[in-house]
């Protein structure tokens, strides 16, 4: 038998004796989601653009010439020019004070009814969710009943009642039950994450409910949540514009962008600058929050961290 010596063999692989070398600096989950979001080149335009519209909304009254609920039967229903951007409507009033003031109702709405729907959703939701048992299935039947009342003849109907102006009672009558969505949702992530260690750690030191809710299970639902609220806020923007179509979203003087899409659509036949601009922003806002929602439901699942 021939005899082995270490001449005979060579290492491969550890010339470096590198085998545990970082290879890159420790992340967190939201340091990993926000370096995901920003390889997704999608939804960071649609970010950019949001941020650009939300900056319009703010800077676009104070640039622009005139006051948004100004008049002038002189300037009637003129297109586009070096003084009046966006042209003007059926009363002479500036289109394009009028679109970004309308900006900031609507876009004020989405953000508002969006909160409101996931205070709401959250508590109920998360209470349901952690009890359990008899406790789950009462909440959950009362939830199904407020589901299966036609969402919309119920916001007609409140809308109606509070027959007042401003914003106040359309988001009331738009959240009068949107926020049911979101209590199922964050139910259904406690029913998964309830009987993890750590929950039961938590309780095994004393924490009480609350505790164990607000510290423990609610947190680990944020990333399923903010991707629900980018999809939320859209959704109230289309909800206000369809209202304004019906004659019962934002009043004038004060106007949005249903409401500037709702006069445009009269006079489509012969000004239909007046419907595309109102039109145009509404489309480019949801398209980016939409947009912006996938790549945030990508970015923060944990299954592609890497």
């Amino acid at each position: 038998m021939s005899e082995l010596s270490k001449e005979k063999f060579q290492i491969i692989g550890c010339d470096n004796l590198d085998s545990e070398g970082i290879l890159r600096p420790s992340m967190t989950y939201w340091q990993d989601a926000w370096r995901r979001l920003k390889k997704n080149k999608v939804a960071m335009v649609s970010l950019v653009l949001l941020g650009l519209i939300v900056l319009m909304t703010i800077i676009g009254p104070l640039i622009g010439k005139f006051e948004y609920q100004a008049t002038n039967n002189d300037m009637l229903n003129l297109k586009p020019n070096s003084t009046y951007w966006f042209g003007t409507d059926s009363l002479g009033r500036d289109l394009f004070s009028r679109v970004w003031i309308g900006g900031r109702i609507s876009i004020a709405i989405g953000i508002i009814g969006a909160i409101v729907d996931t205070v709401v959703g959250t508590i109920y939701g998360g209470i349901a969710g952690y009890l359990g048992g008899i406790a789950d299935d009462i909440m959950m039947r009362i939830l199904e009943i407020l589901v299966s009342i036609p969402y919309l003849v119920l916001v007609i109907l409140i809308r109606v009642l509070m027959d007042q102006g401003g914003m106040t009672p359309l988001i009331i009558a738009m959240t009068i039950t949107g926020w049911c969505y979101m209590a199922r949702l964050v139910r259904g992530q406690l029913l998964q994450i309830k009987e993890q260690e750590y929950v039961l750690a938590a309780k095994a030191l004393g924490a009480n409910a609350s505790r164990v809710i607000a510290k423990h299970l609610v947190p680990n639902t944020l990333g399923v949540m903010i991707v629900a609220i980018t999809f939320d806020i859209p959704g109230f923007i289309f909800a206000e514009a369809f209202l304004s179509f019906l004659g019962i979203g934002v009043q004038s003087p004060m106007t949005s962008w249903g409401a500037l899409a709702a006069a445009g659509q009269q006079n489509l036949m012969f000004y239909a600058y007046q419907l595309i601009f109102p039109a145009l922003a509404i489309s480019l806002t949801m398209l980016s929050f939409n947009l912006l929602g996938d790549g945030l439901r990508d970015a923060l699942d944990p299954k592609l961290r890497q």
